[in-house]
């Protein structure tokens, strides 16, 4: 018997977090739905939040 469930599909979105505002930030994507995965340093400095809902 095959499973015939589908696996969630996902979008993504990568932002900058600006110093001093990254709750506000977080709290506004936080609001649309989105799921923070990650942050990490920048290639240019500062932090970047990694993002993801279900499409």
């Amino acid at each position: 018997m095959s499973d015939t469930t589908e696996a969630p599909r996902w979008e993504y979105f990568v932002t900058p977090l600006l110093l001093h505002n990254e709750a506000q930030i977080l709290n506004n994507w936080g609001a649309q739905g989105w799921e923070l995965v990650q942050i990490i340093e920048g290639p240019a400095g500062g932090n970047v939040a990694y993002m993801k809902r279900k499409a």
